[in-house]
């Protein structure tokens, strides 16, 4: 599977581009977002690839950033939405501003770029929402200011800082979101006891 991409732009226009790599031309599906960062031809260009293989096709679709890679590849989860459709969605709206839109529930925001009715709008920000939520977890939970007080917590015991937040981590990572300041502490100190 082909998952990166560097080599020369020999053709490009606002859906799709082929690089020249060691003699050989490969297209790529591109959104919009993904054009607009593109040098000029002849220049190296650089892009993130999703292979998509069907019984009669191989398509690659390429993106100048890993999180608009990221973010096609959650669209392409959600029922009824194909990579062509996951393309046309991240050339009417940025990766960033369509997580923003996702996280307000703004299906109106949604169902302004071209070929998104409101049900698939809906379904988007429902679908997507729940696996957006997960990820804010666990990056709330890392960067918590309960983290901070379980470390100092910690430290005053006498224990150093780089064990601290390793235990801490850890600890976070292995319990569940819901988990208060006193489990997580009980649990953190339990690890540092093992060390």
């Amino acid at each position: 599977m082909i998952a990166y991409l560097k080599g020369n732009l020999i053709q490009k226009s606002t859906s799709q581009i082929v690089l020249d790599i060691g003699g050989v031309g490969y297209r790529a599906w591109i959104p919009l977002s993904t054009y607009l960062k593109l040098g000029e031809l002849s220049e190296t260009v650089e892009l993130f690839i999703y292979t998509h293989v069907t019984d009669n096709s191989l398509s690659l679709y390429g993106f100048a950033t890993e999180e608009e890679k990221e973010t096609f590849l959650k669209l392409i989860t959600i029922s009824g939405i194909g990579p062509k459709l996951a393309l046309n969605i991240l050339s009417g709206i940025e990766a960033s501003d369509l997580e923003d839109a996702i996280r307000q529930s703004d299906v109106a925001r949604i169902s302004l770029i071209p070929g998104i009715g409101k049900k698939t709008a809906m379904r988007i920000a429902l679908e997507l929402q729940e696996k957006l939520e997960k990820k804010e977890k666990v990056f709330e939970a890392k960067g918590s200011q309960e983290k901070e007080d379980i470390i100092s917590a910690l430290m005053n015991l006498g224990f150093k800082r780089k064990e601290v937040e390793r235990i801490v981590d850890e600890t976070i990572n292995s319990l569940t979101p819901e988990a208060g300041f006193e489990k997580l502490l009980r649990e953190s100190l339990k690890r540092m006891a093992k060390i």
